[in-house]
């Protein structure tokens, strides 16, 4: 039996099973849908693209997998030096993981040993924001701030290395003014916080956080797992404020093979670059630098480079802004837009009781959750499939 995610299986109805998919649409035995989240955030070529299809089994002619302990192989290394290649300033160090949650665990592990590493036993803090989500294993969830998602941790009693803080300045600087001293790193989802409700901050609040890590030698995360390849408007927010550890996952292979990576700084690599064994990063998944995935992933870049994404993310921003103003209900307690998402927040979440099924008979996939309704199309599609997602959601207030 399937044990799904996020369902109390008990009471969950049946999920939509799909036979097919191609571009936005996802193929049921009764008709099709368009997939108005991509996958969770992930599928931004859409689905069954043949660049990406043919990677992938041209690979797999070869091998699928091979441990990178004691082991290495050409897409592994192509990933990592195009990665580099890629990234903003010496963002050039690249460890492999099989999925979001563990690439942001790496990054945690990394920014606390990196001080065990100086000696510098007590900084085991961490900054995190209101909102915050990371994922759902342990350390990912206290970073997290979500009760919603985290609740067990309950369990636990109370959190005693991390601090949580809204998205404001003020609260920002009087953090690193009384903490400084015991945290090792802030962590952020920058721009845009995704299953805390897709909220949207500004970047002057990045811009300072980089300016009070920089004074008091605190190494800064950005989780761009969801916020990367270009979901923000921005190819990463990486390029506008550069962290020190760097986690993108989901839309890294297209969304066909699960894969994450934790890419590190100068500063930070030379911080476990030593003769003394106990100073290396003792962390190995399994599937890290799998080809298969590899593969997926520099063809994905590629087709981001060649293809113009980020004209085509400027084109969804702007059509959605079109089609979204002027949407107005006493129900509604706030519409936000940025790059390719587009969220509209409900005073009670009872209002959204129904949508996901009227959706359906409307041709759309949506997953709404508590009190947001939201998109994230893949970058692929089509102005009027645009226009039927936004028009589905609007339509559900106009009833």
């Amino acid at each position: 039996m399937i044990w799904y995610p996020y369902e109390q299986m008990k009471t969950m109805r049946d999920p939509y099973e799909i036979v097919d998919a191609e571009g936005v649409w996802l193929y049921t035995k009764e008709g099709r849908m368009i997939d108005s989240i991509s996958s969770w955030w992930s599928v931004i070529h859409g689905y069954r693209h043949p660049a990406l299809t043919e990677a992938i089994v041209k690979q797999a002619r070869q091998f699928s997998h091979v441990m990178l302990g004691g082991l290495t192989h050409e897409p592994v290394r192509r990933l990592s030096d195009k990665l580099a290649e890629w990234l903003p300033g010496d963002l050039d160090y690249c460890f492999f993981s099989d999925s979001g949650s563990v690439g942001v665990e790496v990054a945690l592990k990394m920014a606390l040993q990196y001080f065990i590493n100086r000696g510098e036993r007590q900084r085991t803090g961490i900054l995190s924001l209101t909102h915050a989500y990371h994922g759902d294993t342990f350390k990912t969830m206290e970073a997290g701030d979500d009760e919603d998602y985290h609740f067990i941790l309950e369990a636990c009693g109370e959190k005693k290395d991390v601090i949580h803080i809204p998205t404001e300045i003020p609260a920002l600087e009087d953090a690193f003014a009384r903490f400084h001293t015991k945290l090792n790193c802030l962590i952020v989802e920058p721009l845009l916080q995704g299953a805390g409700g897709m909220r949207m901050y500004d970047v002057s609040f990045l811009k300072r956080a980089r300016q009070l890590c920089d004074r008091y030698g605190i190494l800064l995360i950005f989780d761009e797992v969801a916020t990367g390849f270009g979901r923000t408007g921005n190819r990463f927010v990486a390029d506008l404020v550069q962290p020190d550890i760097l986690v993108l996952g989901k839309a890294l292979t297209g969304g066909y093979i699960g894969h994450a990576v934790t890419v590190a700084n100068r500063k930070v690599y030379e911080g476990f670059y030593s003769d003394d064994p106990a100073h290396a990063l003792m962390h190995g998944p399994t599937f890290m630098g799998n080809a298969l995935a590899c593969s997926a992933a520099l063809k994905s870049i590629e087709l981001f480079e060649t293809e113009g994404y980020m004209d085509r993310i400027a084109g969804i921003t702007e059509i959605t802004r079109r089609e979204m103003e002027g949407l107005s209900d006493p129900r509604i307690e706030e519409v936000r837009i940025l790059g390719g998402c587009v969220c509209v927040e409900v005073k009670d979440a009872k209002t959204l009781q129904g949508y996901q099924q009227y959706a359906k008979e409307r041709g759309v996939f949506s997953r709404p959750f508590l009190n947001y309704l939201y998109a994230m199309v893949p970058y692929v599609i089509l102005e009027e499939e645009l226009i039927c997602v936004l028009d589905c959601m609007k339509d559900w207030f106009r009833r």
